[in-house]
C-alpha cells in the first residue's frame, strides 16, 4: 500500500491502546480490536495519539504494540502513527522505528513550550528536518490538549513549508471558521489541497465539519461506524440522513467525551461490545462509578431504541 498521501478521505480511527487488568499491554484485544475496526468499515487507523496513552508507553512497548497492528491490518488499510514527543532524537527514533513496521505516516502536535507564532513555526520547519522528505505526516492542531493555540494563517504557513505534510488533523473547537478558512485557501489557490481530517471527540460537530469541507474524521469513538455511516451519507449527499444517524448517535458520544473519565467510558464499552478483555487505562487513570455505569447502561438502551426507529 502506498504512503499517506493528500487525498485521505473516510474514518481514521483513533484506537485505544489495550492493557491487561494489570497494566501490561494486552496484544491479543489488538488483534480483535483491529478486526472489529475492519469490520465496521474504518478508512484507516491511527494508533499511539493522547486516547490512545501514549505517553504512558516505552520506547519499546510502543514499537511492539505498532508492530502488532500491522501485522493484523495486512496492508488492507493505511495506519498512522502518534510520533509527537518532548524531543526530536525520540521522535526520529519512533518515525524510523513504525515507518520500517510498514506504517504509512505519522502524526505530530506542537509541544506546550512553543506560544509565539514565530516560536510555532520555526518548531515545524525542524520537526520537516527531523521526519526527512520521504515521510509523509499529519499536523495535529488539537489546543485542549497541547496548551496551543495555532490560528489559520500559522497552519497555512506551516503547509506551505512543509511539503511532506499531507494532512491536517483539525481539533480546534470553536473550530468551523478556521477549517472553512484554511479550506478556502486551498480553493482560491493560495496553497495546495490537502486532506482534512476532524477530530473533535466522537465526531461531536462532524456533520458540520462535513459541510465546511472536511474529507472526513480522524477520532476515537465506542462506536466507529457511526463515523462511517455519516461520512458515506454525506458524500453521496444525504445530508439529512448523515444528520440523523449523528443525532441516533449523539447522547453517548456527548457522555464519552467528558474531561477525565471520557476514555474509560470509551473502554467500558469497548469491552462490553467484546473487542478489548479489560477495560483497565494504565495509571494514572481515572476508575468509573456505579453511578456511572448505569448512566452508560440507561445510553446505549436509548440509543438502541433510536437506531431501530431510524431503520
Amino acid at each position: 500500500m502506498a504512503q499517506l498521501d493528500t487525498s485521505a478521505q473516510g474514518v481514521y480511527l483513533i484506537t485505544v491502546t489495550p492493557f491487561t487488568d494489570s497494566g501490561a499491554l494486552d496484544l491479543s484485544s489488538t488483534d480483535r480490536m483491529v478486526d472489529f475496526c475492519l469490520d465496521k468499515g474504518v478508512t484507516g487507523l491511527t494508533v499511539l495519539g493522547i486516547m490512545g496513552e501514549a505517553p504512558k508507553l516505552t520506547m519499546e512497548e510502543s514499537r511492539s504494540f505498532v508492530k502488532q497492528v500491522m501485522q493484523r491490518v495486512k496492508g488492507r488499510i493505511p495506519v498512522v502513527v502518534g510520533a509527537s514527543a518532548p524531543g526530536f532524537a525520540p521522535m526520529k527514533e519512533l518515525t524510523q522505528s513504525v515507518m520500517d513496521l510498514g506504517a504509512h505516516g505519522v502524526m505530530v502536535a506542537p509541544p506546550a513550550t512553543v506560544r509565539t507564532d514565530d516560536q510555532i513555526t520555526a518548531y515545524f520547519e525542524m520537526v520537516n528536518e527531523t521526519l526527512g522528505p520521504q515521510v509523509p505526516w499529519v499536523l495535529q492542531d488539537h489546543p485542549v490538549a497541547t496548551g496551543v493555540q495555532m490560528s489559520a494563517g500559522v497552519i497555512l504557513k506551516i503547509l506551505k513549508n512543509s511539503p511532506s505534510c499531507v494532512m491536517l488533523k483539525h481539533e480546534d473547537c470553536p473550530g468551523l471558521a478556521k477549517l472553512s478558512a484554511i479550506r478556502a485557501a486551498s480553493e482560491r489557490g493560495e496553497m495546495r489541497r490537502i486532506s482534512i481530517l476532524t477530530g473533535n471527540g466522537g465526531g461531536l460537530f462532524l456533520p458540520e465539519e462535513l459541510s465546511r469541507g472536511a474529507d472526513g474524521a480522524m477520532t476515537g469513538f465506542a462506536y466507529p461506524e457511526m463515523m462511517v455511516d455519516v461520512c458515506a451519507a454525506h458524500k453521496r449527499g444525504d445530508i439529512e440522513r448523515a444528520h440523523d444517524v449523528f443525532d441516533a448517535y449523539l447522547p453517548l458520544a456527548r457522555y464519552e467525551q467528558q474531561p477525565n473519565i471520557g476514555l474509560a467510558v470509551r473502554k467500558h464499552i469497548l469491552a462490553q461490545r467484546g473487542v478489548i478483555a479489560s477495560a483497565a487505562v494504565r495509571k494514572p487513570g481515572p476508575k468509573l462509578s456505579a453511578q456511572d455505569l448505569a448512566d452508560i447502561e440507561r445510553l446505549i438502551r436509548r440509543q438502541t431504541h433510536r437506531l431501530a426507529a431510524l431503520g
